[in-house]
């Protein structure tokens, strides 16, 4: 039977500990494997980890359990320098050097999933200090975890290197008891113990669930110890004389090579079968079990027969994995089947090929080294196609809430996980920025923010962010979103759910304006009527709305009769008949100054006004929407907010277009950006001043060198525009100038 070898990190003599580690390898891979432990154990001393284990006993501990699981000797080695690089800054570079980039490789993702470590062990502990208040909220966190972790892997042998670390860290914690074992018992029970049998190294996964099980619930695994050890002598009895009647029935149908034996229980699967079916120790079908192993399918398939021959089986109890694989790609006969003593008896049937997968997983079929394809590759290539969908946990999460199901159908590149100054994780589509991020944690923060930290460095909004960075958003008090996060091309938001939070908050904005001029506008005609008093839900329900705000809108619209509502304030009924048109509820209006040469097509004589989202000024192509009492808005046609507006209400938009002659000046914000210096928005201004451009807005902002300036200027044309662009950008300091 395969096992993986347990910690030697005390064994005193090295030489016999190095011919172990080297198992299998080549003299000159045994060779660069002594020279990685002797320069493992320069830089490691007696430095102590987290949990108080040395480093250089983790090291060897580590390295041992990966060589129990066949791996390659650049596996090997990144195991003993797995810490090389926290304990020395120029580490990778020394790792590459004298340990080749494979190496070197390994060893740096190793030291990107223990960024995982802060985030794990504080879901451990919040299952405590919660008391599991939400279990659902509990399961999806540690479903995005496991994904996180996969996400953050190029090579499955980091994740495996990851299992044997732990392993070793419970190890530890078994020899030396702490109060840090219980949590980190629970982590590996939610996040390592299930990605082990999804790979399928159930060696690793049977020892990581019994002990953490052991240091989770003591009194139950003692308990069921117990119970064990009490029949021990019984039950060995027993199955000797059930391996003799197998090997002897099986001889007489021809299979005389098959192995036969008792396979060793592990406690906490005995527990989790106990608890999932509500019975007692005594009628747990494998707490007796027999492993049978034959060369061939046929053979499974024979002995099945035999052992059904032999014994009673159990209904419902019969499981064939060869013909339907598990979805970690076990495969094995389960049957189980009662004995004349009137217990049970459970027994697997596989061949030796299975067995090596079931025992090793994935690390029993890794190739290390290219060239050559042997036989049988394309069936490694389908296991190792197979291992790409490793984020679908299927068997995990079947039960599990319906955004799981989303998530089982995105590809490993669709989905980003970035974690909160609190620990939790994130996921957001590829390409999410801090704005997105902002506003899948909560639409308050997205509508607040105001700048971004990853890793607690400063960004600009629209960066990017990766999977496995923190992130931390810096709100203001009071405010909401920018129109600018709605431009496609500066690429603030890449979620459509962003995308509409922030629609929605102007949305709701221009209801709220007009809202408070409908009251504005309420008020002065219910004091010119002298009922200034008067209830406005009934007054607004006996002129036909069912609320006030409706009310409201309706005379902030100009849609309000101005006869029926003096009517109906001052004590009479609504009017059955409509009053002239001309007799609305309007605002008082403001003087205008002319059309400034706009052409509005198929119209004469619209009031028109520049929208100041975008401020157009010739030659820009534009376009006119038509607006509820203020005449005709002109935009930019590249304006996102026209877009948006036309999209809503495509029949409100106009043809429009410059005249042959425009009238007045236009205003144009210019934004530059630059090193900050003394003197610069001086030199800046004496530029204007010579172009004679009249400047009518100002805002700067420094922040650690950086100078942001934003300046609304006047111009007749944008060809007076470009010259001073030029000659701005020529400014020493600037890096960028453009016009927004």
């Amino acid at each position: 039977m395969v096992s993986v070898v347990h910690s030697v990190a005390a064994q005193s003599d090295f030489d016999q500990f190095l011919a172990t580690l080297s198992e299998g390898l080549s003299e000159p891979d045994a060779a660069r494997l002594r020279h990685a432990v002797e320069y493992a154990w320069e830089v490691y001393g007696v430095r102590t980890l987290g949990s108080g284990e040395r480093i250089w006993s983790h090291a060897l501990g580590m390295s041992v359990i990966v060589t129990g699981l066949k791996l390659d000797v650049e596996s090997r080695i990144a195991a003993v320098l797995f810490a090389i690089p926290a304990q020395d800054e120029n580490g990778m570079a020394r790792i590459e050097e004298q340990f080749g980039k494979g190496a070197a490789h390994l060893v740096h993702g190793i030291s990107k999933l223990n960024r995982l470590r802060p985030i794990t062990k504080g879901l451990a502990l919040s299952h405590v200090e919660a008391g599991e208040a939400n279990p659902e909220e509990m399961k999806s966190q540690v479903e995005v975890l496991r994904k996180m972790l996969l996400a953050m892997v190029e090579d499955i042998r980091v994740v495996l290197l990851r299992l044997a670390s732990r392993t070793q860290t419970l190890r530890f914690y078994a020899a030396n008891p702490d109060e840090m074992r219980v949590p980190v018992a629970r982590e590996t029970l939610e996040i390592y113990s299930p990605l082990a049998n999804r790979l399928g190294v159930w060696e690793l996964k049977w020892e990581l669930e019994d002990l953490s099980f052991r240091f989770l619930h003591p009194e139950t695994y003692k308990h069921i110890a117990r119970q064990l050890d009490e029949k021990r002598s019984e039950r060995e009895a027993f199955i000797s004389d059930a391996v003799n009647r197998v090997r002897s029935e099986l001889a007489s149908s021809g299979i005389h090579d098959a192995e036969i034996y008792g396979r060793p229980k592990h406690i906490y699967s005995i527990w989790n079968k106990m608890r999932k079916k509500g019975v007692e120790f005594a009628e747990v079908y494998d707490v007796r079990a027999l492993r049978i192993i034959v060369d061939d399918i046929r053979s499974c398939y024979t002995a099945l027969g035999i052992v059904h021959n032999l014994w009673s089986p159990i209904s419902k109890e019969f499981d064939d994995y060869i013909s339907n694989p598990k979805g970690n790609y076990y495969r094995s006969l389960h049957t189980a089947v009662r004995c004349p003593d009137g217990r049970s008896l459970e027994i697997q049937i596989r061949t030796w090929e299975m067995h090596k997968h079931a025992e090793l997983g994935v690390a029993a079929h890794w190739r290390y080294k290219e060239g050559a394809r042997a036989p049988g590759a394309d069936d490694y290539d389908e296991k190792i196609a197979w291992l790409r969908q490793l984020l679908t946990w299927k068997d995990e999460v079947a039960d599990s809430s319906d955004w799981v199901n989303h998530y089982k159908q995105a590809a490993l590149d669709e989905t980003i996980y970035v974690i909160t100054p609190r620990g939790k994780v994130v996921d957001l589509p590829a390409g999410a920025t801090p704005v997105d991020f902002a506003y899948r944690v909560h639409t308050d923060l997205g509508h607040r923010c105001r700048g971004a930290k990853v890793g607690g460095h400063l960004v600009p909004l629209n960066t990017p962010l990766e999977t496995g960075q923190q992130v931390e958003i810096i709100t203001a008090k009071l405010g909401g979103p920018s129109r600018d996060w709605l431009n496609p091309s500066q690429a603030y938001i890449n979620t459509k759910s962003a995308r509409l939070k922030v629609r929605a908050w102007f949305a709701n904005l221009a209801l709220e304006e007009t809202l408070a001029e409908g009251r504005g506008l309420i008020g002065k005609e219910l004091q010119r009527a002298g009922q200034s008093n008067a209830n406005i839900d009934e007054l607004a329900h006996k002129l036909g709305f069912a609320k006030a705000d409706d009310l409201y809108i309706a005379a902030a619209r100009g849609d309000l009769n101005q006869r029926q509502f003096q009517s109906v304030a001052r004590g009479g009924e609504s009017l059955s008949e409509p009053e002239p048109a001309d007799e609305v509820l309007t605002r008082p209006s403001r003087p205008v100054e002319g059309n400034q040469g706009i052409l509005i097509v198929g119209v004469d004589k619209l009031l028109t006004q520049l929208a100041r989202c975008c401020k157009p000024a010739p030659p820009d192509e534009i376009q006119g929407f038509v607006t509820r009492g203020k005449g005709i808005s002109i935009h930019r046609m590249d304006c996102p907010n026209f877009a948006n507006l036309a999209a809503l209400h495509p029949e409100r938009v106009i043809e429009t277009d410059w005249g042959l002659e425009t009238s007045g000046v236009f205003a144009c914000d210019i934004i530059v950006d630059a090193h900050d210096r003394q003197g610069l928005l001086r030199d800046i201004s004496e530029i204007f001043t010579r172009e004679k451009l009249n400047v009518v807005g100002v805002n700067t902002q420094s922040k650690q060198g950086k100078a942001h300036m934003s300046f609304t200027v006047e111009v007749a044309n944008l060809k007076f525009l470009q010259r001073t662009l030029t000659l701005i950008h020529e400014v020493d300091g600037v890096v960028g100038v453009r016009r927004a």
